[in-house]
């Protein structure tokens, strides 16, 4: 790995903390509005951008979150198993936005693993537990779509890392 892909990444991760830190509240309940969520969009100009959001959500998880051996364990799976999905839809899907609108339905879908969670550490009822993660999930994703997209067109994320 270069150092521009190490550098770019772990700026990456250093934004997902912070925006988590700044939207903390939203962020760890059964309707969850994790901004930094938008982040996930990156993987769909650049797979090395992977290395950022895991670490960021890592991160995020292990200084905020009230389940911290939970969160490490099914936040983490989680992000690596969508973000792995979107690498491998986006070598079939050129189009950016729809990219980043299979990536939003993979992340709101895969939201089951996040309501397994919650029931195993709550008890929370599993399908409405998944119904509520997956609209906020969807939510902060959808919104992201024309944000990441038309700050690509300034900064181009592909050429960062």
């Amino acid at each position: 790995m270069n150092t521009k892909t190490i550098v770019g990444n772990g700026i990456l991760a250093a934004l997902y903390i912070a925006v988590s830190m700044v939207f903390q509240p939203f962020g760890f309940v059964a309707i969850q509005f994790r901004v930094a969520e938008m982040f996930n969009h990156l993987i769909v100009f650049n797979k090395n951008y992977i290395y950022g959001i895991v670490l960021g959500v890592f991160i995020t998880n292990l200084l905020f979150s009230p389940m911290k051996a939970y969160d490490l364990i099914f936040g983490v799976s989680h992000s690596i198993i969508c973000l792995v999905i979107t690498i491998i839809c986006s070598k079939y899907i050129k189009n950016i936005w729809a990219r980043m609108i299979v990536n939003t339905l993979v992340f709101s879908v895969m939201m089951w693993i996040i309501a397994l969670e919650l029931n195993f550490a709550f008890g929370l009822p599993f399908m409405f537990t998944w119904l509520t993660t997956a609209i906020g999930e969807f939510a902060v994703l959808a919104v992201g779509i024309p944000i990441i997209y038309f700050l690509n067109k300034q900064v181009k994320f592909n050429k960062l890392v």
